[in-house]
């Protein structure tokens, strides 16, 4: 998903955002998260440009410094870069840690392991929960503390 920085096709954004109400995750957060994601998936590049604040509240209907605090805390970590009159670009990223097949094969698993918990009687809510205490989010630690 590498765009070129010039002609039209950086015009597109490389990520498309979505917002979970009621999730107990400031829409902030998930923007944040939903960015870090695509990258360690390899959907995003350097170079790849995030949609402008006006594109991400048209999309998601949220309040514009929402999105500006989620492109801060990216910024502040290095991992976007924001460009006076062209956008907000990712600036570098590490290569996936697995292949693309490798990750299709996880995520099976996953949608295996999912189906296996909905059917022993937990509840998708459970199941988030149980998977935030196994895989503690390093990011979410940090900004509680702040």
């Amino acid at each position: 998903m590498n765009t070129p920085l010039n002609g039209p096709a950086a015009r597109e954004p490389a990520i498309r955002f979505h917002i979970t109400r009621g999730s107990g995750l400031p829409a902030y957060r998930q923007l944040v998260d939903q960015v870090r994601q695509a990258l360690s998936l390899g959907l995003l590049a350097a170079g790849d440009r995030l949609p402008s604040v006006r594109e991400v509240v048209a999309e998601v209907t949220i309040n514009p410094n929402t999105v500006h605090r989620a492109y801060q805390v990216l910024e502040a970590d290095g991992v976007v870069e924001a460009r006076a009159g062209l956008g907000t670009f990712v600036t570098s990223v590490a290569p996936p840690s697995a292949t693309p097949e490798h990750q299709m094969e996880l995520q099976e698993d996953l949608r295996s392991w999912a189906e296996r918990a909905r059917r022993s009687g937990m509840s998708a809510e459970a199941i988030s929960a149980l998977i935030a205490v196994t895989f503690p989010n390093p990011a979410h630690q940090r900004q509680s503390s702040e």
